[in-house]
């Protein structure tokens, strides 16, 4: 794994192999990050990870200057490579151990970006109610949610739903308040 841009641009990370984390491909992160900075001015947006994994998409932010970055996933493991990662590279990301359900109960700070990479077994009805939650308690007006997701879902009839992007098997499908 690599961070793709910014301050920390080529930074190499090995991951623990015992992790239960699929990350995001370079070339997936590398296309989506094309996108956001013709989107959003990075140094003044909020950034919520979750499912965070590795923490492979808030080292791409934090590497690009966002300065609230929350990382959100439930294996301490995990959690311990972010944290580990963050002081060795000095980013600004904060981490929660935690469910993903458990800690949207008790947060409600609109997001900019809300980037979401659930487990692939996580089912189109579980998306669509976490989609649904983070429209209404999570997310600033111009926001957007970013799911990442295979090739089995599909969100087009989503009312919120703006676009989608292939990239191999992965695929990210964009949230918008209408």
């Amino acid at each position: 794994m690599r961070i793709i841009s910014g301050q920390h641009k080529g930074s190499r990370l090995l991951a623990p192999k015992n992790l239960p984390v699929r990350p995001t491909t370079d070339r997936a992160k590398e296309a989506l990050f094309n996108i956001l900075q013709h989107e959003f001015d990075f140094e003044n947006i909020r950034v919520l990870d979750l499912f965070a994994g590795t923490g492979s998409i808030s080292y791409e932010f934090a590497s690009r200057g966002v300065p609230q970055i929350l990382a959100v996933d439930q294996n301490r493991h995990c959690i311990q490579f972010i944290e580990t990662t963050k002081k060795k590279l000095n980013l600004t990301i904060e981490t929660f151990c935690s469910s993903v359900e458990k800690f949207l109960e008790r947060f409600s700070n609109p997001q900019t970006i809300v980037f979401m990479d659930p487990p692939y077994s996580y089912t189109e009805e579980s998306y669509s109610i976490l989609i649904d939650h983070l429209l209404v308690n999570c997310l600033e007006d111009q926001g957007w949610i970013i799911a990442e997701h295979d090739t089995h879902h599909k969100f087009d009839s989503h009312p919120n739903f703006i676009q989608k992007r292939k990239y191999g098997s992965c695929q990210f499908s964009i949230f918008k308040k209408k």
